[in-house]
Order: C-alpha cells, then sequence, then structure tokens
C-alpha cells in the first residue's frame, strides 16, 4: 500500500470508530504490533503482539468507558509508511469521571496493517481519570 491508501485506511478506521464500529480498528492491528503509549500512567509503556494490546490495554481501558466510546480525528498526516492522526476523545469513565482526552499517535503500516503505534496525550487526565 501507498501513502494514499494507508492515509485512506486510517480516515476509514476512524470514520468507522465515530459511529460506534470497533471493528476495523481491531481488525487492522497486526498480530505483531509494537504499541508504545508515552508518560509514566499506570498504560504508559511499551507493549508488543496483539493479544499483549487486547489484555494489557485496550481491554483495561474500555473496561473503564462508559457506552458510547467517543473518538473524532481532525487531522491525518502521511508520509511513507507512517500516517499521523490527532483526535479527541469525548467519554466519561463508568466512575462518572469526563474523560476528553486530546491524542496524537504515529501509525506505522505495512502490506496494510498497523504494525506500529506511538502514542502522544494528556498522561496528567489519564491519571486523573484512572488513578495510578
Amino acid at each position: 500500500m501507498g501513502v494514499a491508501e494507508n492515509k485512506q485506511l486510517m480516515q476509514h478506521i476512524f470514520a468507522e470508530l465515530l459511529k460506534g464500529n470497533t471493528e476495523p480498528y481491531l481488525a487492522s492491528l497486526a498480530d505483531d504490533i509494537r504499541w508504545t503509549i508515552i508518560g509514566t500512567t499506570k498504560f504508559s509503556g511499551t507493549f508488543h503482539g496483539k493479544q499483549a494490546v487486547f489484555n494489557e490495554l485496550l481491554g483495561p481501558v474500555l473496561s473503564q468507558i462508559a457506552d458510547p466510546l467517543t473518538l473524532l480525528a481532525h487531522r491525518f498526516i502521511a508520509e511513507g509508511d507512517h500516517v499521523v492522526v490527532e483526535f479527541h476523545g469525548q467519554n466519561t469513565t463508568k466512575a462518572g469521571k469526563a474523560y476528553n482526552n486530546t491524542y496524537c499517535c504515529v501509525y506505522r503500516i505495512a502490506e496494510g496493517k498497523v504494525q506500529e503505534v506511538t502514542e502522544y496525550l494528556d498522561t496528567e487526565l489519564v491519571t486523573t481519570a484512572f488513578g495510578r
């Protein structure tokens, strides 16, 4: 896939996320994905492999978010095999705390799959919403 196709893939994924459909996002993750979240929050670190991403990151985070999950992307920048997506969440935890974070994620895509994610976000908000 080229730059335009990679950008279109991420635009499609985020359009589906806005509708509440997480399936394209989850299906796009490579089995050997490497996902890094910056900072020192309880979710910060590098996760290796799709199963670790599900079990140690996405599962624990999503289990604490009240439905529906809302993520609105407003910028896509693509170069080479990377797509940078800037987006904003408007969410509430199940404990009733606002979790309206701003994100910038750098996705590396190869053969139509997300191979690597580096996620930048408001780490203080993560700690406020989810604890240490």
